[in-house]
């Protein structure tokens, strides 16, 4: 059973025309010329409790517009949205009590206070019993290793340690659904590995559902089994990245270690991308060339140290895929 559904979503903004030369923009100043910016168009899917979803488009393509809508912030032009059986933008107050939702670009907490402190008004704000909050709060400075940052102004975190506290800040009052905004934005590898483990954990010990929108195709490949492909406000792709791969780039690549550095490997199954020194990158069709069989072929002929397998990196599916809508 869905726990959130879409249906047919759309979204359009009004926005003034430029206009060219003195006389056009005097006469602006009293009468712009208006147009309209489609943000979404007829978008619909569903996800079901424990899901995590990755939701994924160029710049533009309507995906912050999808989440302010879900969580009530805006109100769509047209179609239904149900979050936990509820319409976001009518039911706000129930809505909110039941959802987290943390932009990577903005912060929840209060500029000038104590960490400590914008959980407090949060928990006011939600009306979290205390005996909840200690024990959530307890649990979260645990997850999070938010012990030393708990009586830090939050204008003097890091971008890392703000990203850490809001999240704790989005469940605080033990939402079902947790929509995450460019989570990773900024962050170095450290902080991003560590929010990375603490979504999936989340997701997997207590079953909250999160839909993830984000420009870093490695938070995708960790995090999600599942992706939505949007553009231009539409999604063009509904599905498993596993499938993704096999419809869009079937090809894997077998990374080569040769003992003896600059010798030229040449396979008739198989096409040399890459080589640096001792190491050779071939590309392959698994389906045409079974991985044995070359693993096999290359072993006879050449000296090797080492070799393994892997699929191309994410982003070059996701480039050739937007390349070809």
């Amino acid at each position: 059973m869905s726990i959130l559904s879409v249906e047919s979503l759309s979204k359009s903004y009004r926005r003034s025309k430029a206009t060219k030369g003195f006389w056009a923009g005097c006469k602006a100043l009293v009468s712009r010329k208006q147009g309209s910016r489609i943000a979404l168009d007829n978008v619909s899917f569903s996800l079901k409790e424990g899901d995590l979803v990755g939701y994924i488009g160029p710049n533009g393509a309507g995906k912050s517009t999808t989440v302010k809508i879900l969580s009530g912030i805006l109100v769509p032009d047209g179609g239904e949205v149900s979050v936990l059986g509820k319409t976001p933008w009518k039911h706000r107050i129930e809505i909110v009590r039941q959802i987290g939702v943390v932009f990577g670009q903005r912060t929840q907490l209060w500029w000038d206070l104590q960490v400590i402190e914008s959980f407090e008004l949060l928990k006011a704000i939600y009306k979290v019993p205390d005996e909840l909050y200690r024990k959530k709060l307890a649990e979260l400075t645990d997850a999070l290793d938010l012990s030393n940052l708990l009586t830090v102004p939050v204008r003097l975190l890091s971008l890392g340690q703000r990203m850490r506290c809001d999240l704790a800040a989005s469940l605080l009052h033990s939402p079902k659904i947790l929509f995450l905004d460019e989570p990773t934005i900024g962050l170095d590898a450290v902080s991003k590995l560590a929010v990375r483990d603490f979504i999936r954990r989340l997701n997997q010990e207590h079953r909250v559902t999160i839909l993830l929108t984000t420009h870093d195709m490695d938070d995708i490949e960790a995090l999600c089994k599942r992706v939505l492909i949007l553009n231009e406000g539409k999604v063009y792709f509904d599905g498993s990245l596993a499938h993704l791969r096999k419809k869009i780039l079937p090809e894997r690549r077998l990374i080569v270690d040769l003992v003896q550095e600059g010798l030229v490997l040449e396979d008739s199954h198989a096409k040399v991308i890459r080589q640096e020194g001792h190491r050779v990158w071939l590309s392959f069709n698994p389906k045409e060339t079974p991985v044995q069989e070359l693993i096999a072929r290359v072993s006879a002929s050449y000296e090797i140290s080492d070799l393994f397998v892997e699929n191309p990196p994410i982003e070059e599916l996701i480039a050739k895929y937007y390349k070809n809508l």
